[in-house]
Order: C-alpha cells, then sequence, then structure tokens
C-alpha cells in the first residue's frame, strides 16, 4: 500500500512538472494581410491540443469585423471557443493587402445555403480593444509567465505600453509587461538589408520604433530573409489534407492565392521559435535593435542589449519546412 501511496505521488508530482512547462502565449496578428497569418495560428491551436502552451489569446491589429469573425471560425472549428479576442484598437486601414481570405471563409456557405463554417461569439460590439484584454489577461498569469509572439503590427503593443492602472492592475502598462511578460518573438524588420522597410514595420513605424526602444523584457525577432527561405508548398495545401472534407485554412490559402503558389513562413518562424525552436535556429549574440524613420531596421551588437534576431542555415530551413508540413498537415 505504501509503495502505490508513492507511486501516486510520484505521477501527480510529474504531473503538475508537466502542467507547470506549459508556456503562456499571447498571439499577435494581422490576419487578413497575409495567409502565413492563418499557418501560424494552426500551429498554435495544436501546440495547446499537445500541452505544450496555454494560448491566452489572440490579439488583433488588422482593421474590419472579418478578422474577428475568422478567427472566431478557427477557435469554433478547432475546438478552442473560449479563447478570447481583443479587436484591433486603431481603425486606419492597413497600407496594403491582398484578397481579403478572412470576409471569404467567413462567407462560405454549404449546399443548404448556410455557413460552411460555425462561429460562437453572438455579439462581437463587446470584444475588448487589445490593449484592454492584454490588461485582464496579463494580470491574472504569473510574473515572467508569458511570451507575446507578434506576427503584426506593433500598434497594439504601443497602446499597451500607454495603458494606465485600471480594474485588472494597479500597474502600468509598462509595469505590467515588465513584470508579466517573459519575452517578446515578433516577425519584423529585414536585418540583412539595412534600407529595407519591411510591412510590419512600415505599418505603424512609430509604434515598432517604440517598441524596440521602450519594451522593458528580451526581444527575438524573426526577419523577413528568414521566413523567406522557407516556403510552405502549394503542393501541401493541394494534396495533404484529404482527412478534411472542409478545411478554413486550406480555404483561406486557396482565397488568398487563387493561383496556388509556394508561399514565405514569416509568421510561422516565429511562432516556432517560442514554442519549439529545438536546433532550428541560430540566434544572434545580444544587441541593439533601431527603426529608422523611413522604416527600415538596424542590429548594432550591444553586450548589454536585449534584442536578438534569428537566422538559419540551409540545412536548417530544410528542416523547418519538413515540420511546418507535418505539423500543420496533421489532423487537429
Amino acid at each position: 500500500m505504501k509503495k502505490l501511496l508513492i507511486f501516486i505521488a510520484l505521477c501527480l508530482f510529474a504531473s503538475v512538472n508537466v502542467l507547470s512547462a506549459r508556456q503562456n502565449v499571447i498571439f499577435e496578428t494581422d490576419m487578413g494581410n497575409d495567409v502565413d497569418d492563418a499557418l501560424a495560428l494552426d500551429m498554435l491551436y495544436k501546440y495547446s491540443a499537445q500541452k505544450k502552451i496555454r494560448l491566452l489569446g489572440i490579439m488583433l491589429n488588422k482593421e474590419g469585423i472579418y478578422p474577428p469573425m475568422f478567427i472566431d471560425l478557427l477557435n469554433t472549428w478547432y475546438g478552442q471557443r473560449r479563447i478570447p479576442i481583443g479587436v484591433n484598437a486603431n481603425t486606419i486601414q492597413s497600407i496594403v493587402g491582398g484578397a481579403n481570405y478572412t470576409q471569404v471563409v467567413v462567407e462560405e456557405k454549404d449546399a443548404q445555403g448556410k455557413p460552411l463554417y460555425k462561429r460562437s461569439i453572438k455579439d462581437y460590439s463587446r470584444l475588448l480593444p487589445a490593449p484592454k484584454l492584454y490588461r485582464k489577461l496579463l494580470a491574472k498569469a504569473k510574473d515572467h509567465s508569458v511570451t507575446i509572439v507578434s506576427v503584426g503590427f506593433s500598434t497594439n503593443l504601443a497602446l499597451l505600453l500607454d495603458t494606465p492602472p485600471d480594474e485588472y492592475s494597479s500597474l502600468s502598462g509598462h509595469e505590467l509587461v515588465e513584470r508579466k511578460v517573459n519575452r517578446l518573438v515578433m516577425m519584423a524588420g529585414h536585418i540583412e538589408d539595412p534600407n529595407y522597410r519591411e510591412y510590419n514595420v512600415m505599418n505603424d513605424i512609430e509604434a515598432c520604433r517604440r517598441v524596440y526602444e521602450e519594451w522593458p523584457t528580451a526581444i527575438y525577432t524573426s526577419p523577413f530573409e528568414l521566413g523567406l527561405q522557407i516556403r510552405y508548398p502549394a503542393s501541401s495545401i493541394e494534396n495533404d489534407f484529404s482527412w478534411a472534407a472542409h478545411h478554413p485554412v486550406v480555404d483561406a490559402y486557396k482565397a488568398y492565392l487563387p493561383k496556388l503558389e509556394d508561399r514565405p513562413t514569416w509568421d510561422l518562424t516565429a511562432v516556432l521559435y517560442a514554442v519549439d525552436a529545438q536546433q532550428f535556429f541560430n540566434v544572434s549574440p545580444p544587441g541593439r535593435i533601431t527603426v529608422t524613420s523611413e522604416g527600415s531596421t538596424h542590429f548594432l551588437p550591444d553586450e548589454q542589449g536585449r534584442h536578438h534576431y534569428l537566422r538559419v542555415t540551409p540545412q536548417q530551413a530544410k528542416q523547418i519546412l519538413e515540420y511546418f508540413v507535418q505539423m500543420i498537415t496533421k489532423e487537429p
């Protein structure tokens, strides 16, 4: 009997350790401007189902009603409808963007003329603005326990830093981030080309500049040139989802790229590094990333700096692509 009790205690201890090892993740996305956001969120749902992360919330920095509807649709389809959604705090339209696949998928109908994909939220006007939802989620989290993965613009992050104390926390936004966030992983900028003006930066240059200057935790950046080296194969979209009669991410990919083509995995690389980096990446020495008034990004080595950027070898790029295909084509 005593041995049995010891065994049960050890099992419970192991379970607690596994549970405590799960990362708290908040996902910041411009869902609707490029389909790599949808592929990246697919990975996060699967990491959540595997108990590797707790997906605390999904924040939007894309304008309009269809992005939150689309994410609600995905939450529902992946069986994670309780994940809260924070809506865009800035109504300015994105500088550029392809076909808005979020609207296409939300409006898809079945043979009976009913919505092809179910949604769970009844009133989208009640969704909190992203900076407010950040405060609510961070206030509940343990200190230094949250990883933010940002694959869109920096607007919500800069606004979060400016938030005053409220009903959720007596701390300012800057203080709340410093206490609760462990690190920020961003897809932004172009390190190899100091003159390149990358899309996520360009949509809100001032906010991105402020985040790199004022964010109080470590920042790990997956730059434009990294995701460009790893292209998700169109052949996988065409052939690897026979297990699903309908798949919202596949439909989104086809709506965004009616003529299917291999697509860079900019946002997926940020998610992968944040959750399951393994030996996939080389990380730069510490330094400082600065954003110019024109929207380009420069890295300066500095032993006291809190910024790093990611690089990959051709072999690592090949391994990452294989991982992405295996992960994304797996049934939820």
